[in-house]
């Protein structure tokens, strides 16, 4: 295998090593696909204004998240059913996180439980939530995930239905007969059938509440003393009701852009969510990051962190736990180096006035100060 040097390359090797219908469900978006491809696309749309002439001889990308130290403010996303990736799946993704200092967010969906997953070692570890019809399954759940170690539960708020996704339909899409959801192992509902569609599809219409609203979210709190991060807000008027509604963040996201096409891309929709939350709870965006430079916009428009998905899953399917360090380190590497060249020595120096946004009134026509 030739060098890797960024991110993406990662796609093509997990592309040959997979079988179709793995990669399809791993690397496709909802419908037309616009969101997915807007992900990446509008990152190009925000420029540098890099400050010179700067001492960044030393470099602090630590940070906390909900009062926990990481190395830096790039996260694992959730991500299901990773053993289809690869055989080691979320112990993998456990073990490369905690090696690199920062937190995973284990899938409720995921194909190895929260007990295994803990029983990796030490490491800051969140765990993703779908409410289930049956709320007896969802408090045990966050019970199982509490008594795991787990230290934050991240509420999935854009799933009432599964998003049409043309390529598990067209593949059938199901989970594969070796694997569970083992979460649900037990419940009787840790597999899943085989659909005239994407059986995936069929397993959410059968499963997951439909009537998940903000009371849900109140009713949570009274389950649990986790904190809980909404994950999936896209408007400002929804991250005002999350902070009442006593979230302890909110996580920007189109849910990779596998649910409602023709949303915008996370990190166009950023600004208004942080502008709303108004710094009462922070806010962090997930979809489209491939580089440092990603990172490095997200920080400037106000979110406190970013968490990558597809890049993980990619990079397992191709090395396993040595392919996730290696992203991680990558992605850690450049964004250390964007803010070298910005002139930033720490989270805190990156400000605004770090990026210009193509939607903005460019600074030039702006009436310049006489000198």
């Amino acid at each position: 295998m030739e060098e890797i040097t960024n991110v993406m390359e990662y796609e093509a090797i997990a592309k040959k090593k997979l079988p179709k219908m793995v990669y399809d469900y791993y690397a496709s978006g909802a419908e037309d696909q616009w969101t997915l491809a807007e992900n990446r696309n509008a990152f190009s749309r925000i420029l540098f204004r890099p400050r010179i002439l700067i001492d960044v001889s030393k470099i602090d990308l630590t940070t906390t998240v909900l009062g926990f130290k990481i190395s830096m403010p790039i996260m694992v996303a959730p991500t299901a059913m990773q053993k289809m990736a690869h055989p080691e799946g979320e112990y993998a993704t456990a073990r490369a996180a905690s090696a690199a200092g920062t937190i995973m967010t284990l899938s409720s969906w995921a194909t190895s439980s929260v007990e295994e997953v803990a029983s990796t070692g030490p490491g800051v570890r969140f765990f993703q939530l779908y409410v289930y019809k049956d709320r007896k399954i969802v408090e045990q759940l966050v019970r199982r995930a509490e008594r795991a170690g787990f230290k934050a539960i991240a509420l999935t708020v854009d799933t009432p239905r599964l998003g049409r996704r043309e390529a598990d339909i067209k593949n059938r899409f199901t989970l594969p007969p070796n694997l569970t959801l083992k979460n649900f192992e037990g419940l009787d509902i840790g597999k899943m059938d085989k659909a005239d569609d994407s059986g995936l599809a069929s397993y959410v219409a059968g499963q997951v509440d439909r009537s998940l609203s903000w009371k849900d979210v109140q009713w949570l709190q009274t389950i649990t003393s986790l904190p809980i991060l909404v994950k999936g807000v896209l408007t400002g008027e929804d991250a005002r009701i999350a902070v009442q509604s006593g979230a302890a963040g909110i996580i920007v996201s189109n849910h990779g852009a596998r649910q409602l096409d023709y949303v915008p891309a996370t990190i166009m929709a950023l600004e208004e969510v942080v502008k709303a939350a108004q710094g009462r709870v922070p806010v962090f965006l997930d979809g489209g990051v491939r580089r440092g430079t990603d990172v490095f916009k997200a920080l400037a428009l106000g979110a406190s962190g970013v968490f990558i998905g597809r890049p993980v899953i990619f990079s397992l399917a191709a090395d396993g736990e040595a392919g996730i360090r290696k992203v991680l380190q990558m992605m850690r590497d450049e964004f250390e180096l964007t803010m070298a060249l910005s002139g930033c020595r720490s989270l805190k120096e990156i400000t605004r006035n770090h990026v210009v946004a193509d939607w903005e009134t460019p600074r030039a026509s702006l009436p310049q100060p006489r000198l």
